[in-house]
C-alpha cells in the first residue's frame, strides 16, 4: 500500500495552516483522466474533428463521473447517510465505477448535443478509453487498499492492514455481516486483490478495443462491445467482491451489468443503420 505519495507536512498559506500532500488515488485519477485526453485529443485529430472538442468531453466526462459516482455511493449507503450525512457526503472516499459511468455519460451527452454530433459514433470513440480510465483507476483503489475483494486463503491473496477499511477479522465481521468468515482467524485476513485483477481485466479490453476502433463495421458497435466486456468482467468480479447481494442472489452492481450485457447484446445483433466515421490504421 502507498496511499501518499509524497507528503509535504503542514503549510502556511495567507495566514492559515494546512496540510499538503499527494495522495495516491487522486493521482491515479489525474493520470486517468490525461490518459484518455491524450488519447481522445489523438483520435479526434485523425478523424478531423476540433481539438477543443476532446478537452471538452473530458471535462464534462469528469465532473458528471466523479458527481454520478458519488451520488450511486451515497444511495447505496443511505443507513451511514442518515447516520453522518455530512461526513460521508464531503468524505473522499464513495468514488464507484457505475455510478461514474452513468453521470459521465450524461456529461458526455451534453457535449455531443451541443456540438449537435451522432451520439453513437462518439460512443465508439470514447469506448476504449472508458475501460481504460476505469482499469487506471482500479491501481489507485489498491494503493490506498480499497475496494478490495472477500477473505481468501488462496496463493494471490493480500492483506491491507491500514486499508479503507483494514482487511481484519473484526472489522470485516462489523462492516460486512453478510460475509462468511467461517474457517477464518482472528486477526489480519488475506483477501482477493480484486483492484488488481480489474486493472490487469481493463488493460486487456482496452487494447482490444483500441484495435478494433479502425475497423468498425456498424455504428455504435464498439460501445455495445464495450458494454458486454466491461457488465461480463464487472458481473463476475462481483461474486468476490465485498458487496452485499440484495437483489434475490446479486448486487446491485451485478444488476447493472447484466442490462450491459443485455443491451450491448442486443444492439449489436440489431444494429443501427448510419454512418461510420471513415477510420485510418
Amino acid at each position: 500500500m502507498w496511499p501518499v505519495i509524497v507528503d509535504f507536512g503542514n503549510v502556511t498559506l495567507f495566514g492559515k495552516s494546512i496540510h499538503l500532500a499527494i495522495y495516491s488515488y487522486g493521482f491515479m485519477l489525474v493520470v486517468a483522466f490525461y490518459s484518455c485526453y491524450f488519447l481522445l485529443s489523438k483520435d479526434l485529430k485523425r478523424l478531423g474533428y476540433e481539438a477543443k472538442l476532446a478537452s471538452d468531453i473530458t471535462f464534462f466526462a469528469a465532473v458528471g463521473g466523479i458527481a454520478g459516482s458519488k451520488i450511486y455511493y451515497l444511495l447505496e449507503n443511505l443507513a451511514k447517510v442518515i447516520e453522518d450525512p455530512f461526513g460521508m457526503i464531503f468524505s473522499g472516499s464513495g468514488l464507484v465505477f457505475l455510478g461514474g459511468l452513468m453521470g459521465g455519460t450524461l456529461g458526455v451527452t451534453y457535449v455531443i448535443r451541443k456540438n449537435q454530433l451522432n451520439w453513437l459514433t462518439f460512443g465508439d470513440i470514447v469506448a476504449p478509453l472508458l475501460i481504460l480510465g476505469y482499469a487506471i483507476g482500479r491501481i489507485g483503489c489498491f494503493l490506498v487498499g480499497d475496494d478490495y475483494g472477500l477473505p481468501t486463503n488462496m496463493p494471490w491473496g493480500m492483506s491491507f492492514e491500514n486499508g479503507l477499511p483494514p482487511t481484519t477479522y473484526s472489522v470485516i465481521e462489523r462492516y460486512y455481516p453478510w460475509v462468511d468468515l467461517a474457517g477464518f482467524s482472528e486477526g489480519l485476513l488475506k483477501v482477493h486483490p480484486t483492484q488488481l485483477m480489474e486493472t490487469c481485466i481493463g488493460f486487456i479490453i482496452f487494447f482490444y478495443l483500441w484495435k478494433k476502433r479502425t475497423a468498425i463495421s456498424a455504428v455504435g458497435s464498439l460501445f455495445f462491445t464495450y458494454l458486454i466486456l466491461a457488465g461480463a468482467e464487472r458481473f463476475f468480479m462481483e461474486f468476490i467482491r465485498l458487496n452485499s447481494k440484495y437483489i434475490f442472489i446479486f448486487s446491485g452492481a451485478q444488476v447493472i451489468s447484466i442490462i450491459m450485457i443485455i443491451s450491448g447484446t442486443y444492439f449489436l445483433m440489431n444494429p443501427f443503420n448510419g454512418h461510420v466515421q471513415e477510420t485510418e490504421s
